[in-house]
């Protein structure tokens, strides 16, 4: 199936199975079809995704790889430690054989890929919890889009330079975290997320 827009891509996306019991200390928090297309789309549209070997770290129930494989990923490793994410993905990725699966501590992970995609905790439970998925991904790939709190900014400029990568904000979005945990009060809290976009310096 030829995907030729991003309005098609978010609908696909939309039918995907979401988390059943998700888990409080790991920040399980299902991105949006709206939002996950956007990303796999802004993506798409700069060369790094048709053709490409992708990592999609803290991948949940696996709606980036989905995202990516239906825009002609060459390959994708989904990585999450989370085995029931892990299982809901596979269900997700039914129709591709050209994913694989594993159910890891992201700092296990060392396979190079072309581009790593990835919504990582916010930090919300533990603080910094992104930077150990920044981490991984700078070792691995020279192209990295990620989902961060918008006022993980300053922090996001300063480590990306000391580990030689360049950083560029694409993108806000009014992310909603749904009352899916047993604390919440309110329906739905938005969140000021950025989409930022880091490329290794050659």
């Amino acid at each position: 199936m030829k995907i030729k827009s991003k309005k098609q891509l978010e609908i696909l996306l939309s039918k995907l199975r979401e988390f059943i019991e998700p888990k409080v200390a790991l920040e399980q928090y299902a991105t949006p079809s709206s939002i996950a297309s956007s990303v796999i789309w802004i993506a798409y549209q700069m060369g790094d995704i048709e053709g490409k070997v992708i990592a999609d770290f803290a991948c949940g129930t696996g709606i980036f790889s989905v995202g990516a494989l239906l825009l002609g990923a060459k390959f994708v490793y989904a990585i999450d430690v989370d085995k029931n994410a892990i299982k809901i993905a596979k269900e997700n990725a039914k129709d591709f054989d050209n994913i694989a699966f594993f159910c890891m501590d992201i700092s296990k992970f060392d396979k190079k890929t072309d581009v790593v995609i990835m919504n990582p905790p916010f930090g919300v439970k533990k603080k910094f919890a992104d930077k150990k998925f920044l981490q991984i991904a700078f070792h691995v790939s020279d192209v990295i889009y990620s989902l961060h709190k918008i006022e993980s900014g300053n922090f996001i400029k300063k480590f990306s330079m000391e580990n030689g990568f360049n950083s560029m904000l694409l993108k806000i979005y009014d992310f909603p975290l749904k009352a899916t945990m047993k604390f919440h009060r309110k329906r739905f809290h938005n969140v000021k997320v950025g989409l930022w976009r880091y490329e290794k310096v050659v």
